[in-house]
């Protein structure tokens, strides 16, 4: 089945399906959109299997044009917005895109950046006339095509482009619906970009259940965002660790009701228990889930049912239903407790790979088996810890010393709004630890202060040499924290 198909199987038009600022878009009018702009890009003659890329923020031409290139039998390529205009133009190259959606706000931006044999087609296309009926998808469909090239965030390399096909997108986003409970009457406030898995998560999943997606497309005044939440009654917010630091340290999130809000998803890298802690005591009504995905497996891997948070506390859960992951030592057989190794994945969900990359194929999809690059443990019945990944280990003194660890130490300064801990090349050591955060405006932390603190939490080889107190983290377009950056600043 093809996608589109799929995601609006149970649309009903009148229903409304985003909410943009003042402005409410129905499904009937988010479909008449994507058939206006698949009736521009058949007139163009692609060849099913071509790639357009689309550029811009979560919006009503976002989701049309996402809708119309998979309906027709193209490939989608979302842009992130991080990208400088080198970035952008290696990204259309390497996609081979013959076509880019652009919204003119990003359009200013990237004017002159892409070769001039790509055809760019702007928002305003909406308001022009063409077809408006959803088209037809062939009977023979083939749901194993390329669907969509993600490109990864590229925290520690470059990024490289994810193959998702029709079938992953609909495994996944099923998963997703059953174990969360989605129903037609939820509405998720979105502040997660589109062109970020998770993000997009949210529009499939919502888009299938036929609820509704409220696009705040700022967080950096999270009161914004809050404000949207209680004027729409949202029963859904989801975040990365970065969204919940601001939300629960910097925010009125704690005082505030609302009412509404059923549902909290967490992903996109570890939430500190001391976080995790403050959460369920600001929301204790809402079902809260800790999930644990990758951009290679869709979205979603594994979640912690809200049943077993307290007593599972700092656990990633199981898989999702249709999910299988094992924790492997290096030698391939399964970790006992307390044992650390590599979570493998494998399901319908799972990409077939990376474009045009063996080496790195090779690397990570072995016998359709994902290798994840994180480093966990699991316990006597069955429940996942992530560790570390693989490439944020610091090795110190002879230990490897989990950088997690360290930053949920941190965390449990109030005061402290994000940490991170980073291994610097030092002659002695090996490896010497410098810890980087964000306070509070006004808070009075010192560097001695928190360096006490981990000495008296924890062993003298996991102390970090150096704590520094920074204006904000660098964040890549997912929100994660890029820590290559703090490895260089720390060098400084």
């Amino acid at each position: 089945m093809n996608t589109s198909d799929y995601l609006l199987e149970r649309a009903q038009d009148e229903r409304v399906a985003l909410i943009e600022g003042d402005k409410k878009h129905s499904y009937g009018e988010l479909m008449e959109a994507a058939a206006t702009i698949a009736g521009r890009l058949l007139g163009l003659g692609l060849s099913p299997g071509e790639r357009v890329g689309i550029v811009g923020q979560n919006s009503l031409f976002w989701a049309a044009s996402y809708l119309a290139i998979m309906k027709i039998g193209l490939v989608a390529v979302p842009f992130s917005l991080m990208l400088t205009p080198p970035e952008a133009a290696r990204n259309a190259r390497f996609a081979e895109c013959k076509v880019i959606m652009i919204d003119r706000r990003q359009w200013r931006f990237f004017e002159n950046t892409f070769p001039s044999d790509i055809v760019l087609i702007l928002d305003d296309i909406l308001d022009s006339d063409g077809p408006r009926a959803w088209p037809l998808t062939s009977v023979d469909f083939d749901s194993g095509a390329d669907a969509a090239l993600m490109f990864t965030s590229g925290t520690t390399a470059l990024p490289k482009a994810v193959r998702i096909t029709h079938d992953n997108i609909q495994a996944n986003t099923d998963s997703i619906i059953a174990y969360l409970g989605l129903r037609e009457d939820d509405c998720m406030l979105v502040i997660l970009p589109f062109f970020y898995c998770f993000g997009l998560s949210l529009l499939h999943t919502h888009l299938r259940a036929g609820a509704r997606l409220a696009l705040c497309n700022s967080f950096a005044f999270p009161e914004t965002a809050l404000d949207m939440m209680e004027r729409e009654a949202c029963t859904g917010f989801a975040g990365v660790p970065s969204s919940f630091q601001l939300l629960l340290r910097i925010s009125t999130f704690k005082t505030r009701s609302l009412p509404a809000l059923r549902l909290i998803q967490q992903a996109g890298g570890k939430l500190h228990r001391v976080l995790i802690e403050e959460l369920v005591a600001a929301k204790t009504a809402a079902r809260i889930f800790i999930m644990y995905g990758q951009t290679e497996a869709t979205a979603r891997l594994s979640f912690l049912p809200p049943e077993d948070l307290a007593r599972k506390m700092g656990s990633i859960g199981k898989g999702i239903p249709g999910v299988t992951l094992r924790v492997l030592r290096e030698d391939g057989l399964p970790v006992e407790p307390g044992q650390v190794g590599e979570i493998m994945a494998s399901g319908r969900n799972i990409s077939p790979g990376y474009l045009n990359d063996p080496a790195a194929n090779a690397e990570r999809f072995k016998g359709s088996i994902l290798h994840t690059g994180d480093l966990a443990t699991v316990d006597d019945e069955g429940y996942i810890y992530v560790v570390d990944r693989k490439d944020d280990f610091i090795k110190s003194w002879g230990y490897r010393v989990s950088s997690q660890e360290i930053e949920s130490c941190v965390l449990g300064i109030p005061e402290v709004v994000s940490a991170a801990a980073v291994g610097v090349p030092d002659i002695e050591a090996g490896e010497a630890i410098q810890v980087f955060i964000t306070v509070r405006p006004g808070a009075a932390v010192t560097p001695e202060a928190v360096i006490e603190r981990c000495r008296r939490e924890m062993g003298k080889h996991m102390v970090p040499r150096k704590v520094r107190i920074i204006k904000a983290m660098p964040l890549n377009s997912s929100g994660k924290v890029m820590k290559a950056e703090l490895r260089k600043m720390a060098c400084i």
